[in-house]
């Protein structure tokens, strides 16, 4: 996932705002009691998140993903105070988890978890939102894509993770094409040929698009 040069990168994260300590304790947790802990956002990218949420202070945030909520929390930092972050997530077993580490960081009240799968719980949310931030299976990134759109606020932002897929989009750097890149590489086209959108594939860690709802 990390395509920079180690010491440019480390030189990158020494120049970057240290993360808050709980999400210090949050990525150990996560690294050690949780499997799979290489998907955390983790600190260069999570003050990402939370300065550009900042900068666009948004009313309401969704979010597909919630993994330990790392990244939510990074993004509630940057919600208006009467704002709302809605987090969406297929597995119920880590809600507890998030809720706790939501309530350390004093943004529990701002936070609203929704079990289950996105595409059937999308349909089911009230209003619209200012910035949509899809970090879960990659096979429904274009389904979550066309699913969200017209709930994004004209103006709104929509961020996508690992879109870069550690390399994978390149043929070089793949022995075959599987099924989750495939789906990337048709995410980062229909993004890329969307005339809705302005759109902007960043090389941040795994990859992040950018996407602006004209």
């Amino acid at each position: 996932m990390e395509f920079l040069d180690p010491e440019l990168q480390a030189y990158c994260d020494a120049h970057t705002n240290e993360e808050p300590q709980v999400l210090k304790e949050l990525d150990r947790d996560t690294n050690v009691n949780v499997l799979m802990p290489r998907m955390l956002s983790g600190h260069f990218q999570g003050r990402f998140l939370s300065l550009f949420t900042q900068i666009l202070n948004p009313k309401r945030i969704l979010e597909i993903g919630t993994f330990t909520g790392y990244s939510g929390i990074a993004m509630a930092e940057g919600l208006r105070e009467d704002g709302e972050l809605v987090t969406v997530d297929i597995n119920e077993e880590l809600s507890d988890m998030v809720r706790e580490y939501a309530e350390k960081a004093g943004v529990a009240d701002r936070i609203t978890i929704r079990t289950g799968p996105a595409l059937e719980v999308i349909p089911t949310l009230d209003g619209t939102f200012d910035l949509i931030f899809i970090d879960a299976d990659k096979s429904n990134y274009g389904n979550y894509y066309e699913a969200v759109i017209e709930r994004l606020n004209p103006g709104g932002i929509i961020l996508a993770d690992n879109v870069l897929w550690s390399g994978k989009v390149l043929e070089k750097n793949r022995k075959k094409l599987d099924k989750d890149t495939a789906a990337v590489l048709e995410f980062n086209r229909k993004v890329q040929e969307d005339p809705r959108v302005d759109n902007i594939l960043l090389p941040l860690r795994d990859g992040l698009m950018m996407a602006r709802k004209k």
